[in-house]
Formats: structure tokens, C-alpha cells, sequence
């Protein structure tokens, strides 16, 4: 930062993040400390090139002011990234209440007598800031490893911490029914269906056994049908056991 008796400037190097066929932009502050009005006027030696607004003005007694300074686009890049612009701020002492429009050319003429204070800017190009390019898995140190995707849709686990890869293994099984709870839902159906079919045959059986009862006498009928009903249990629980 330039401290003269009047204006403080920053920074004293005009940057710009060079772009081709783009316009760039950069500012200065100027501070005026001391109890004056002070009038500046800046000038370059490519005014072509260069817009400056204000270009003239008033900095107010203990304010400060920014100037705006923008590079027309450019068509081809400088040689080496060098450029041999320069700007040139001039100030002077003015006289209280005065404003932009009553700034001349004379108000800055050492010839009249005038005290001008004058500082040299330097332009220089710099690098654009570059975005910030993708973290690769696995890459940044201290980064959280992330889980892919697979070209069927489906989320890859191993790439996920453990409470992640726990969440999404719940997951799977929800998408898709399992062959197991399709095997687990067959064979309860198989035990329902045999079930089924030994009640109907125990109902056979009551008929068959009062029938038989009046035929050939009570104890033999009991004894008979008590036979049949313990085969009967024996095969429903081997069945069952099997499913």
C-alpha cells in the first residue's frame, strides 16, 4: 500500500487473472487520511485497452474510494504473460465542497503551481483460479472412501464405510425377494397342505369307525382304529419334521 501525504492506494499492482476474449476486472481503494478534499485523476498508457470508472473524482476528508479497472477481451495471449501496461494516479489538494464535475485538467498542472502527487501502477497477468477438480476414491488422504455404482444399478458396499455398506446390505435384500423366503414359503405351504389332508382322513375315520362298531363289536372297532391313528401321527410328524 502507497502512503503519500494525501491518498493511500491499494494495491499497488493492478492483477488480472488473464482470459481470452473474456473482460477482467480488478480494484483499487484509495483512502484519503488527512482533512482535505482531495481530487485524483488516473491515466494509463493504453487507454484503448483499459476502462476506468471513475477516472476522475473526489475522495471525501477521511473516506476512501474505489476505482474499477477493466481489460477489454483479448484476442491472443501477451508473450510470455507479460505486459508492459501502466497506470499513473495523480492527486492534488482541492478546495472544500467541491465535486466530480468541477475537476479540469489545470487542478493537476504542475506548471500552474500546483503540489501533484503522483504514484505508477504496474498491470500484471496472473492465472485464472482454477476450479477444483474431482476427488478421486481412495486418493485424498483422510477422505472418506464412497461407494460406486455398478452398471446394473446396484450400490457397491466394499467401497463404503461400515456403517454405510451395514445400511445398504439392508437394503438389497428388501429390492429382491431371496430364494431362501421363496423355499421357506413352499414348504410352509406343503406343511398346511398335508396337515389338511390327515384332518380329513381322521373325519373319514369317525364314520368308518361307527359303522364298523355296530358290525363287529366295540372293543375289536377301538382297537383297530387306535392302530390306525397312531401310523397316522407317526407319518404327520415325520413330515413335519422334514419341512
Amino acid at each position: 500500500m502507497s502512503m503519500g501525504e494525501l491518498l493511500g492506494i491499494e494495491p499497488l499492482e493492478l492483477k488480472f487473472p488473464f482470459e481470452l476474449k473474456k473482460q477482467i476486472s480488478c480494484s483499487l481503494q484509495l483512502s484519503n487520511k488527512t482533512d482535505n478534499y482531495v481530487a485524483f485523476k488516473v491515466k494509463t498508457t493504453n487507454p484503448k485497452k483499459y476502462c476506468v470508472r471513475p477516472n476522475a473524482g473526489i475522495v471525501l476528508p477521511r473516506s476512501t474510494c474505489d476505482v474499477i479497472v477493466t481489460m477489454q477481451a483479448q484476442k491472443e495471449a501477451p508473450l510470455d504473460m507479460q505486459c508492459k501496461d501502466k497506470f499513473l494516479l495523480q492527486s492534488v489538494i482541492a478546495n472544500d465542497g467541491v465535486t466530480a464535475k468541477d475537476i479540469n485538467a489545470e487542478m493537476f498542472s504542475k506548471e500552474a503551481g500546483h503540489v501533484v502527487e503522483e504514484c505508477k501502477l504496474r498491470v500484471l497477468y496472473v492465472s485464472p483460479p482454477q476450479p477444483p477438480s474431482p476427488v478421486l476414491e481412495g486418493s485424498e488422504e483422510g477422505s472418506s472412501p464412497r461407494g460406486s455404482v455398478s452398471d446394473n444399478g446396484n450400490v457397491n458396499g466394499t467401497d463404503l464405510p461400515t456403517g454405510t455398506r451395514t445400511f445398504v446390505e439392508h437394503l438389497e435384500p428388501q429390492d429382491k425377494p431371496s430364494e431362501a423366503g421363496a423355499l421357506i414359503s413352499k414348504l410352509t405351504d406343503e406343511k398346511n397342505n398335508a396337515i389338511q389332508q390327515n384332518n380329513k382322513i381322521r373325519q373319514e375315520l369317525d364314520v368308518w369307525f361307527v359303522m364298523e362298531s355296530h358290525r363287529n363289536g366295540k372293543n375289536k372297532t377301538v382297537q383297530s382304529v387306535s392302530s390306525v391313528l397312531m401310523v397316522m401321527k407317526f407319518n404327520q410328524r415325520c413330515l413335519i419334521s422334514e419341512i
